[in-house]
């Protein structure tokens, strides 16, 4: 695993954990209502972060030199 699927992770998981804090108190608050929209940006933010890194790790260079004649 790189940096960014560990970071990624990370983010992933603590954006669910605010979401779900936010969600208990309740979202009347302007305060739980910013955890709210924060936690889903932070935990879509490190879905997408590690699912890149992760499709970056298994793919194989693009050869843009290889000549492929049907």
């Amino acid at each position: 695993m790189t940096g960014f699927t560990i970071l990624g992770i990370i983010a992933a998981l603590i954006g669910v954990v605010l979401v779900v804090n936010a969600i208990r108190g309740g979202v009347h608050t302007p305060r739980r209502a910013g955890m709210l929209i924060g936690g889903m940006m932070l935990a879509a933010f490190g879905i997408v972060l590690a699912g890149f890194a992760i499709a970056y790790e298994r793919t194989e260079p693009l050869d843009l030199n290889a000549v492929t004649v049907k």
